[in-house]
């Protein structure tokens, strides 16, 4: 959508993040650019900066459609993200990242995709399609594909595989920054996968860990999404470290972005003491700087992307501008779109309650260990209730089955064991399962988590929660991992999942965002493949028993 303001005139007081002053100015844009940036001698009430960016960010992990997703981003006075389609890229190849692309075309906040580098992730778990070297060549070429997208698999990075050095060869033939992905990494093995390119992470969730990657020449992006919450730990390097560092959400639900977006981290940030200017350059001009975003930065030229407050103190967002139009007005979305079209790739019969029993011979097993707020997990050891060499869930001590199923094709169900979803009764499902997205469960007994995985098998897709008496859905139509509805409707359908889980005894604080989690093997230590309990610190298949 390339609408823009033909002219617009605003008085108000300029927070200039460059000169860090606070004046009054008159800013005249022409056909969506500024045109000038005059001071005035005037007393006016409101405040114009910038607006701000979501440095790394999964749309699907929204659960909308990127047209819906800005409609709610919009209120909270972001103008544009930087989004890594890897998890339609999982599900439907460059055919995935092509229908973001068209999508978001119909909106006007500023999407900027990168070429998903990692897709499959791993050769441990079965995904729906896969992205060449050949389809990541393709697709930087393009001006609307800024970056190679996290690259996950640091293994690789570290011990010259050659497919992984062929990827990063690219990027670089295109003059385009490389995303980071090393959660804990430090030491010679991270100076290794820093000299090979990754310029940005955005996984820190350690205070020393994420000053060494800065003192070594990576940008740190401070995480807050609905799951991975890393501001606390990391917000003390604001101070001195501003320059190289940026906000983003990663993965945020839409029960959360409905309360806030990037402008929550902004007001956490000067909560706690820190400098207006150092904040605000992380969240309006970093990114920009880095990505090479056509997004404008309150100069005269720049495209006319800014947003209006109350003050600096309270930071309420009044009005959001992109190319001069006026896109949010106090709380309101200005922005009109059609209901989408559907892709998808789902191809599994229903599953019956045999297919998720397991043989042991052992009772002494290995165990996910789920932290709450963390994407990474420990492994433990424990013991597990055997009857006739068939492994159940211990209820009372806190340890679940989970399950992954394959939804590409009808293949033998995955079966581990898990402690801390708290669940005492049934059983909660998945279709957003990092990053191959097949079907993930957790439950009490076979008989609920069956009857969980065979909901989402009949609606192609989406979240689930089976208490015994009844069954609540989220159907993700698209892709299994969107739903072309509006971010309230989905919200609410989403939080009514949350309350139910609650009431089955789930302790954690997004219980479906964890359990998106429990799959994604590439950060440690325990995960769940469609093939087998998987070691993220080894990088190797665990024996379930011990």
């Amino acid at each position: 959508m390339n609408t823009v303001a033909e002219r617009l005139l605003i008085e108000a007081n300029f927070i200039d993040i460059r000169q860090k002053e606070i004046y009054p100015v008159q800013i005249y844009v022409v056909q969506g650019r500024i045109k000038h940036i005059k001071r005035i001698e005037k007393q006016v009430s409101q405040y114009i900066l910038p607006g701000f960016i979501d440095a790394h960010v999964h749309i699907e992990s929204s659960m909308l459609v990127p047209t819906e997703f800005a409609k709610t981003a919009v209120i909270h006075g972001t103008v544009a993200t930087v989004s890594d389609p890897h998890e339609i890229a999982n599900v439907l190849g460059t055919e995935g990242v092509h229908y973001m692309l068209d999508n978001a075309q119909k909106s006007p906040l500023k999407f900027n995709f990168g070429a998903p580098s990692c897709v499959p992730a791993t050769i441990f778990e079965t995904a729906g399609a896969e992205v060449t070297a050949a389809d990541i060549d393709d697709l930087l070429s393009r001006n609307d594909i800024k970056y190679l997208a996290e690259m996950m698999n640091y293994p690789g990075v570290i011990y010259n595989d050659p497919l992984v050095l062929e990827k990063l060869a690219i990027a670089k033939k295109h003059g385009k920054p490389i995303d980071g992905h090393a959660p804990g990494l430090m030491g010679d093995n991270a100076l290794n996968y820093i000299s090979k390119g990754m310029s940005t992470d955005h996984e820190c969730y350690q205070l020393e860990e994420g000053r060494f990657k800065l003192e070594n020449g990576m940008k740190v992006i401070i995480r807050e999404g609905s799951a991975a919450k890393n501001f606390d730990t990391l917000e003390p390097l604001i101070d001195t470290w501003y320059a190289k560092m940026m906000f983003c959400s990663d993965d945020k639900h839409p029960d959360d972005l409905l309360v806030g977006h990037i402008n929550v981290l902004i007001k956490r940030a000067l909560l706690k003491g820190n400098d207006l200017y150092k904040v605000l350059q992380m969240a309006c001009i970093n990114p920009v700087e880095h990505y090479k975003l056509d997004v404008g930065t309150l100069r005269e030229g720049d495209y006319a992307d800014f947003i209006i407050i109350n003050n600096p103190t309270d930071f309420t967002i009044l009005e959001t501008y992109i190319n001069g139009v006026k896109v949010a007005d106090r709380g309101r979305s200005l922005i009109k779109t059609k209901p989408e079209t559907v892709v998808n790739n789902f191809n599994i019969d229903s599953k019956k309650v045999a297919d998720f029993k397991i043989s042991l011979k052992n009772k002494r097993i290995n165990i996910i260990e789920v932290l709450d707020g963390q994407l990474i997990t420990n492994k433990i050891e424990g013991n597990i209730r055997l009857i006739k060499d068939i492994a159940y869930p211990s209820v009372s001590d806190d340890i679940l089955k989970i399950v992954v199923v394959n939804r590409y094709a009808d293949a033998p169900v995955a079966v581990a064991f898990i402690k801390n979803f708290g669940l005492k009764r049934g059983a909660i499902a998945s279709s957003v399962a990092h990053d191959s997205h097949n079907i993930i469960a957790v439950g009490v007994d076979d008989k609920a988590i069956c009857r969980a995985v065979n909901a989402l098998v009949k609606n192609k897709g989406g979240l689930s929660a089976v208490d015994g008496r009844k069954t609540l859905v989220l159907p993700l139509p698209v892709a299994g991992l969107m739903n072309n509805e509006s971010c309230a409707i989905v919200g609410k359908k989403y939080t009514k999942l949350v309350e139910m889980a609650r009431e089955m005894g789930s302790t954690l604080t997004s219980p479906y965002m964890s359990l998106s989690f429990m799959a994604l093997l590439v950060i440690p230590s325990l995960k769940l493949s469609d093939k087998g309990l998987f070691n993220g610190s080894t990088f190797e298949f665990c024996p379930l028993e011990v």
